[in-house]
């Protein structure tokens, strides 16, 4: 049986905090043990590690003066964007979608201005540096204090191009296989399996959102037992479809 447990009470984290430390003085009434798996969000993740940046910073250039017109979105924001971002996907009323420097491809790169603490409307936070590097950390953190080899997901809400509404999926893992190759492997008529991958982090992440919420619920973390995946660690980089692979262009 999966049992999913939302960790209350931790409070606003600030940059600097051991968010190990919290999240482990928070799982530890749940007497975790290895291979019971934890869901961060990414903005408590970015807090800690100090991913901010403020908008009165930003001196927009040509492009970002451009598509924020299009766009109709603060010229200093689409400028944050565009330095977070590779390649600009889509830019309508409304909407700008790119591929962030990190190969993720989402709605304005990432960041976030929602609940982000004080000077909330100049202050923006960023996706962390390296959510797999993130990941790892926070593992190595609970291990240490709770002595038990626990799968970290780094997660983060995404919309989907053929679909209303969002979703959580890894942006960032540690200890678990965020994607499991079938391949090779036989359905249940013995037919070979060609194309079959699963997106088990997404997967963790997404079950944890039914927790953690995606407004005022303050949920930034959930811990997960039972789940009874198929051993490995691969990282969430590995869920990336790269660019030579994109169906839709």
């Amino acid at each position: 049986m999966i049992e999913i447990h939302p960790l209350l009470g931790l409070g606003e984290v600030d940059e600097g905090e051991d968010l190990g430390r919290i999240l482990s003085e928070a799982m530890a009434p749940f007497r975790p043990a290895s291979g019971d798996l934890l869901v961060v969000t990414q903005k408590i993740v970015s807090k800690a590690e100090g991913r901010v940046a403020y908008l009165s910073r930003m001196r927009p250039g040509a492009q970002a003066l451009e598509l924020a017109e299009k766009t109709r979105k603060d010229p200093r924001f689409v400028e944050l964007v565009l330095a977070e971002s590779s390649e600009v996907v889509r830019a309508v009323p409304g909407v700008l979608i790119t591929r962030h420097k990190l190969g993720f491809v989402m709605a304005n790169a990432g960041i976030d201005c929602s609940n982000v603490g004080p000077h909330g409307e100049d202050k923006a936070l960023l996706l962390p540096a390296d959510p797999d590097a993130s990941a790892a950390r926070l593992r190595a953190s609970v291990h240490e204090r709770l002595g038990v080899e626990m799968g970290i997901i780094v997660s983060d809400s995404f919309g989907r191009p053929w679909r209303n509404g969002v979703v959580n999926v890894a942006l960032g893992s540690a200890g678990v296989p965020a994607l499991h190759d079938r391949r090779g492997s036989k359905d249940r008529d013995g037919r070979e399996l060609r194309v079959t991958q699963i997106a088990f982090g997404d997967l963790i992440a997404s079950a944890a959102g039914l927790v953690m919420g995606e407004a005022e619920e303050g949920i930034p973390a959930a811990y997960l037992r039972g789940c009874n995946l198929p051993a490995g660690d691969v990282p969430s980089a590995k869920l990336l479809r790269n660019i030579d692979e994109d169906l839709f262009r």
